[in-house]
C-alpha cells in the first residue's frame, strides 16, 4: 500500500497518536520516522522518565518549545489546544488530549492493558506493540474494539504483524502453507578462520560447525549436531515464545512442540528443515508456527529478525523456474520458503496507524481466536510465597521457562505467563510443572478478567487446520 492509497478519500486529516512507553527503543524509531510522514503527528507521549523522553525528542529534532511536560489533565488539554506535544509520566493522563490511536509499547501487562482498555472503551483505536499484553488480553481487547466500533491491531514493524501479513498474502495466493515463523533475535555468526561462533556480544568455540555448514543426507541429525556445537549459547528467548503466541492467535498456526524446534539453520535450508518428518524435516504436522536460529558466515547477510512461510510447491516446473531465480526450494522440490529478512520496528508502524484510523483496517488478522497459550513451567522447585518477578531485556519470569502450548493441550486452569508475572505463588510448584491459575495467590484482577473473558468469547475447536474458525 502506498501513500496515495492510504490518503485517498480522507481529505487533509492529520492522524494523531498517543504513545505509551515513549522512551523505549521501539518508540524512538516511530518518533524518529513520524516527522518524515505528512499528516501523522504525536499528540501525547507517556513515559516514567519524562525528562529523558524530552531530551530524546530534542535530539530527534522536535522543537523544544513545543514539548510540554504536564502534571495534570488540565495541562495536557492546554498543551493540545496550543498544538504542543504533551509529555506525561502517568498513563491516566493520556485521555485528556484529543488523539485517534494509542500505540501501546510499555511491555507492562497490567499497565498496558489498562491504557488499551481505556482507549478502546473511549472510542479510540489501539495499535498493540506490547506482546506481553496481547498474549494475555488480546482476545478481550479485540472484543472491546468490536463493541466500540474501533480497531485493535498489531503494529507493522514488529515481527507478529509482519508475519501475520505475510501469511495473509500467501493465503490470498492460494499457497499451501506448512509452517510459518521467524528467526530468533540474534544470528549465529560462524567464523571458519577461528572456528568460533558469535551471538550478539558473546563468542564461543564451535569448530565442529566447519563440517556442518551443509545439511547432509540426514537433516535432523545435522541439526542435532549443530545444536550440540553451539550449546554454550542460549536458545529460546521468552520474547520469541510470546511473539509466536500472538501470531498463533491471529493466524491459527500452532506450535509443533511446546519448546519450539529452534533449529540452527541457514536461510537457504528453511524449505528442507521445515518439511514434514516423512520428507526428512522436523515437523510432526502441518500448520506449525516456529522459530529458528539463523546460522551465517561473517560476510553473509543477516536475517535480522525476519519472518518466513514454508509452502508445498505444487507444479514442479513453476518452482524449478523460481529456484533458478534464486528462491529457496527444498532439494526434493516439494517445499519452498518465502521470507522477509527484516523488521524495521517503528519505521514501519505508521502504515498501521494510518490504515486503522483512515480506513478502519487492522494489520494482518481480523478474527483472532484462542489457538495457543503462552504458559510457563517451573525451572526448579518453587515454594509458596515466591514472587514471580519479570525483568530483563526479554521480560523473562524468574524461575519459569516459557512454553507455547496448543490450545487443546493446555489444561483449563493454565495460567498465561504474563498473568503469572509479578504474582505471588500461593502454594508450592514442583520443577517441571505448569504454573496454573490456582497456584497464584494474587493475580491482577483486571488481567484475569480479560484472560477468562477473551478466551470464553473466542474459543475455537481442536482441528489442525489453520484458520478453521474463520
Amino acid at each position: 500500500m502506498n501513500l496515495h492509497h492510504l490518503f485517498a478519500g480522507t481529505g487533509d486529516r492529520t492522524v494523531r497518536y498517543a504513545l505509551s512507553g515513549a522512551g523505549g527503543g521501539f518508540a524512538r524509531t516511530l518518533l524518529a520516522q513520524t516527522p518524515r510522514i505528512g499528516r501523522l503527528a504525536p499528540a501525547v507521549l507517556c513515559d516514567r522518565d519524562v525528562e529523558r523522553l524530552r531530551g530524546m525528542l530534542v535530539e530527534l529534532g522536535y522543537p523544544a518549545d513545543r514539548l510540554a511536560v504536564c502534571a495534570d489533565a488540565a495541562e495536557v488539554a492546554r498543551a493540545a489546544e496550543q498544538g504542543d506535544v504533551a509529555l506525561v509520566a502517568d498513563g491516566a493522563l493520556l485521555p485528556a488530549a484529543p488523539w485517534d490511536i494509542l500505540v501501546e509499547a510499555t511491555g507492562s501487562p497490567a499497565d498496558g492493558y489498562a491504557m488499551a482498555r481505556e482507549a478502546l472503551t473511549g472510542g479510540r483505536h489501539v495499535a498493540m506493540v506490547s506482546k506481553e499484553v496481547d498474549s494475555v488480553a488480546g482476545l478481550h481487547l479485540a472484543d472491546l474494539a468490536r463493541d466500540n466500533g474501533v480497531v485493535y491491531t498489531t503494529a507493522d514493524g514488529d515481527q507478529p504483524a509482519n508475519l501475520i501479513a505475510l501469511v495473509t498474502w500467501a493465503e490470498l495466493l492460494g499457497l499451501d502453507i506448512v509452517a510459518i515463523g521467524k528467526s530468533s533475535e540474534y544470528d549465529l555468526v560462524f567464523d571458519p578462520e577461528t572456528g568460533s561462533v558469535t551471538q550478539l556480544d558473546t563468542t564461543v568455540p564451535a569448530p565442529e560447525l566447519a563440517g556442518l555448514l551443509g545439511l547432509g543426507s540426514d537433516v535432523r541429525a545435522t541439526l542435532a549436531a549443530r545444536a550440540a556445537a553451539v550449546s554454550a549459547l542460549p536458545t529460546g528467548a521468552t520474547a520469541d515464545y510470546c511473539e509466536m503466541a500472538v501470531v498463533a492467535t491471529g493466524t491459527g498456526f500452532r506450535p509443533d512442540v511446546e519448546r519450539l524446534h529452534y533449529p540452527v539453520a541457514r536461510i537457504a535450508e528453511l524449505a528442507d528443515v521445515y518439511s514434514l518428518r516423512e520428507d526428512g524435516g522436523v515437523l510432526h504436522r502441518s500448520g506449525a508456527v516456529d522459530v529458528f536460529s539463523a546460522l551465517r558466515l561473517p560476510d553473509e547477510a543477516s536475517f535480522a529478525g525476519g519472518v518466513f512461510v514454508v509452502v508445498r510447491t505444487g507444479d514442479p516446473v513453476t518452482w524449478e523456474t523460481l529456484r533458478g531465480k534464486g528462491h529457496v526450494v527444498s532439494r526434493d522440490g516439494r517445499y519452498a520458503a518465502v521470507y522477509l529478512p527484516y523488521h524495521l520496528m517503528g519505521v514501519e508502524t505508521p502504515v498501521s496507524l494510518l490504515s486503522a484510523v483512515l480506513h478502519g483496517r487492522p494489520s494482518g488478522g481480523t478474527d483472532p481466536r484462542a489457538h495457543a497459550v503462552l504458559a510457563g513451567r517451573a525451572e526448579r522447585d518453587l515454594p509458596a510465597g515466591t514472587v514471580l518477578d519479570m525483568g530483563g531485556h526479554h521480560h523473562d519470569v524468574t524461575g519459569v521457562q516459557a512454553v507455547l502450548l496448543r490450545d487443546e493441550d493446555a489444561p483449563a486452569d493454565t495460567a498465561p505467563l504474563y498473568l503469572a508475572a509479578h504474582a505471588t505463588l500461593g502454594r508450592d510448584v514442583p520443577a517441571g510443572a505448569l504454573i496454573t491459575l490456582g497456584d497464584l495467590a494474587d493475580p491482577d484482577a483486571d488481567l484475569l478478567h480479560a484472560w477468562t473473558s477473551g478466551r470464553g468469547s473466542r474459543a475455537t475447536g481442536t482441528t489442525d487446520a489453520p484458520h478453521a474458525s474463520r
